[in-house]
């Protein structure tokens, strides 16, 4: 299958427009020696029947009997079929760069209500227009918390899931700022008297999962009572944004950012993304808040409307005067977020959140009857690690019958009291029934 938007024709008028006998005339800038002699490796095209043909094989070697167990970051959660057909109406077709109002309309007011949802989830006074993803957020804020204190130094928690502590090492190792990691206590959560020992007149910030990668609820609020008592900022991470259908908003808790992935909405896990990220802050932060602020206002008529009201980028300001080069947003992703909260409402997502909680209770019920005790003893959402002995032949052995058995800490967490650990999720995707069965596979 090929798409040719250009005739020969057209192509030669071009052509002898820019004063070029032919497209290798193009690239006479690059050496001859640069230049690739052969064909690129690449299949031959296929018409539209073989290609459907291919795609249909390639998704009929999904597993998909049954829900993963696996969590860590990426969660399987039910998409109504509504949130996809709506995604499909014209409202929505200008859905990238909103920079002229008067016909994007339905993409700025829905910015403006996933900012007014991810304020409301969050306890927090101001939100952006969303980010890349949960990782670029938390690197985000600790570059907005570095500017706000004038300091060089982030205490982040060693249960903050793995990937984005590697994404906030590699932002970090481009400005000289100092990273320091504290280490989790036995019940899961950070531990308090570290923190208390990384924790000084030169911290910018303290970031924490909410819940974090074990899926264990911090403390936020005496994490962010010691940040305050330094001068430092509270940044809490979620990756799995249902929990804050149940726990109360980050903001309530005294932290100044609450950053993470709305996935767990309207998202699907399609091999890990993509996802929107959404950063949230205190209103007298937004000037140093990276991304873009849709705001309400009037018409020369006096209708309600939608605008672009803030942007901090590079592309928009002086490069010095900009908090971010982040270049764009997950719109797409955010819309469906957005939709599925709409359909939600309040009560829909406390309950959605209620029978998260349940389901792992029920997991963790399964789980002790086949013998496997949990690892920590912290407070918990809808995942949970258990120690299962060989957790990666665990996982082998289970794929083998279908079943996503979770993920083994041990590769992220070198600790031998986690080297049996397995991370397990549970849902409302989860029936009491395959969670009994699951039980029954890990035990063998």
């Amino acid at each position: 299958m090929r798409y040719h938007p250009h005739t020969p024709e057209e192509i030669r008028d071009m052509l002898a427009a820019v004063g070029a006998k032919s497209l290798d005339d193009l690239f006479r800038s690059i050496p001859e020696s640069l230049r690739l002699k052969r064909p690129l490796a690449v299949a031959p095209a296929q018409d539209e029947i073989a290609l459907l043909g291919d795609f249909r094989r390639l998704a009929a070697r999904n597993e998909v009997a049954h829900p993963p167990f696996i969590g860590a970051g990426a969660y399987p959660h039910h998409v109504p079929p509504a949130v996809d057909q709506l995604l499909l109406r014209g409202e929505f077709f200008t859905a990238y760069t909103p920079y002229q109002p008067e016909v994007s309309q339905g993409t700025l007011q829905a910015l403006f209500e996933w900012q007014t949802y991810v304020c409301l989830l969050t306890g927090m006074e101001v939100a952006n227009a969303s980010m890349y993803d949960g990782a670029s957020a938390t690197a985000e804020a600790a570059l907005m918390a570095t500017r706000l204190t004038g300091r060089k130094r982030i205490a982040v928690s060693d249960a903050v899931h793995p990937e984005y502590r590697r994404v906030l090492a590699t932002y970090l190792a481009s400005t000289g700022d100092e990273l320091v990691t504290v280490p989790h206590g036995p019940d899961g959560r950070t531990d308090p008297a570290a923190l208390a020992r990384a924790v000084d007149g030169s911290t910018a910030a303290v970031i924490l999962g909410y819940p974090n990668f074990f899926g264990v609820v911090e403390d936020v609020a005496k994490a962010a009572a010691l940040a305050k008592q330094a001068g430092a900022l509270t940044v809490t991470v979620t990756a799995e944004a249902v929990a804050l259908g149940l726990l109360r908003g980050p903001g309530e808790l005294g932290a100044d950012v609450a950053v993470g992935t709305f996935q767990s909405f309207g998202n699907p896990l399609q091999f890990g993304g993509p996802a929107p990220g959404f950063f949230a802050t205190r209103e007298a932060n937004v000037r140093q808040m990276p991304g873009r602020v849709c705001g309400a206002t009037v018409d020369k008529q006096g209708r309600r409307g939608f605008v672009l009201t803030l942007s901090t980028r590079e592309q928009h300001i002086r490069r010095e005067k900009a908090t971010s080069n982040i270049c764009t947003n997950a719109g797409l992703c955010a819309l469906a977020s957005t939709i599925h909260l709409a359909l939600l409402g309040r009560r829909g997502l406390a309950d959605l959140a209620r029978l998260n909680f349940d389901r792992a209770r029920l997991l963790r019920a399964a789980m002790g009857r086949a013998g496997f005790a949990p690892v920590f003893s912290g407070p918990a959402f809808n995942e949970l690690a258990f120690q299962v002995g060989d957790a990666e032949a665990v996982v082998a052995r289970l794929a083998k019958k279908g079943l996503a058995a979770g993920v083994p800490l041990a590769r992220w967490y070198p600790d031998p009291k986690l080297s049996g650990a397995l991370l397990c999720v549970a849902t409302e995707l989860h029936s009491p029934e395959l969670i009994e069965l699951f039980a029954r596979e890990v035990k063998g």
